[in-house]
């Protein structure tokens, strides 16, 4: 299971509200690469595969295809916005290792 905190699925909602288009979905995936081994990624999609999970956060729904959905078990989604910027975290109890930029991490 994934959990999205309130402030992300705020976030998600108004990204997707901004677009004006009603199929748009957002994507979330990992992917190999970065100083860790594998990279979160985050895209807007209007296509659904087979293998998709869907979540619903609030009004949007967040896809995400089955292969990121074993690296990202357990995971929670945050928005955070302060002084010094606003991003996206994800807190993931697999990683054994992030890099500094919180994008990337190894199991």
């Amino acid at each position: 299971m994934i959990t999205i905190t309130e402030s992300a699925k705020g976030k998600i909602q108004d990204i997707l509200l901004e677009e004006n288009n009603p199929k748009l979905k957002l994507r979330m995936y990992v992917q190999g690469g970065g100083c860790a081994g594998f990279n979160y990624g985050f895209m807007l999609d209007d296509q659904q595969s087979e293998d998709d999970f869907e979540i619903t956060a609030g009004s949007a729904i967040i896809l995400v295809d089955s292969m990121s959905a074993q690296y990202l078990q357990g995971a929670t989604i945050k928005y955070t916005s302060d002084a010094m910027g606003s991003n996206f975290s994800i807190d993931n109890p697999q990683a054994t290792t992030t890099c500094g930029c919180g994008s990337s991490f190894s199991i």
